[in-house]
């Protein structure tokens, strides 16, 4: 299979694009596979999409794919394009976090020598929350350990019950609350 054109790759996005709108718009698979086919006889308005499914069939006169090819062709078609905003998207975060990044060294270098030449506390506190803030986006700080332990820090307890037993305890639960409530 060749490598589809400057021209085939252009229309092929825009195809996943209009895959895309119509899901978002509450489509069906099927309609939006038919909306998006190659052949004239099987895309809903009667016209051939351009790089539509089923393009390969319909320029050799072969029958259109059925609805359950059409169906997973529309559905790989949303799925890729959303694979492909996310990577942008992932690289759009990268470069905003150096940009954000690069501002707080900026910024720290200013709040820094202003609290070493003055040594005045509040210099000093803004170059300290420069700092924390840079380590958050960075990811520099280590995660904290958390460990959840029994009474006096001894082994956790734990009891499984069956059904029965869970029932029997809803129940005295419940006496106990409307024990309470006549109170």
């Amino acid at each position: 299979m060749a490598r589809p054109t400057k021209a085939q790759r252009a229309a092929i996005a825009k195809r996943r694009a209009d895959a895309i709108d119509l899901r978002l718009a509450g489509v069906d698979w099927l309609t939006i596979a038919r909306t998006l086919a190659a052949d004239p006889a099987m895309n809903s308005s009667g016209s051939a999409y351009p790089q539509g499914y089923g393009a390969d069939r319909h320029a050799k006169g072969l029958d259109p794919p059925g609805d359950e090819a059409l169906k997973r062709a529309a559905c790989k078609d949303v799925r890729e394009a959303l694979k492909e905003r996310t990577t942008e998207l992932d690289g759009q975060v990268d470069e905003l976090r150096t940009v954000e990044a690069e501002r707080l060294d900026r910024l720290f270098f200013v709040a820094y020598r202003m609290a070493v030449r003055d040594k005045e506390l509040p210099a000093i506190d803004r170059a300290l929350r420069i700092m924390e803030r840079r380590a958050k986006l960075l990811g520099l700080d280590r995660p904290e350990k958390t460990e959840i332990t029994g009474a006096q820090g001894g082994p956790l307890h734990i009891e499984t019950a069956d059904l029965s037993a869970l029932e029997a305890l809803i129940d005295i639960t419940e006496e106990a609350a409307r024990g309470t409530a006549d109170r």
